[in-house]
């Protein structure tokens, strides 16, 4: 499977709290590294400027339903006028 996954690299990411235990510089590194992936990312992460910096789409759970945000996360924050709980920057 290893040798397979390095042959046909997936399109698709998914990270749970990625910048959790990250200094700021590390942070905003990986930042600018996930900018650069072609494919899908799918995260959870209560670090706003890690939002703000890659979120293009929001999925909000905890209502009745889920609620799909087609815009970015600055989008998202602006239009509902609350932020997710969490990292404060």
């Amino acid at each position: 499977v290893l040798a397979r996954m390095l042959m046909y690299p997936p399109n698709l990411l998914v990270l749970d709290e990625p910048t959790n235990h990250l200094d700021l510089a590390t942070k905003d590194m990986l930042i600018t590294a996930l900018k650069d992936f072609e494919g899908t990312m799918i995260f959870v992460s209560h670090d706003r400027s890690f939002l703000r910096g890659l979120g293009t789409r929001v999925l909000e759970l905890g209502g009745s339903e889920p609620l799909l945000f087609p815009g970015t996360y600055i989008e998202y924050v602006e239009r509902t006028g609350h932020e997710a709980p969490g990292v404060h920057t």
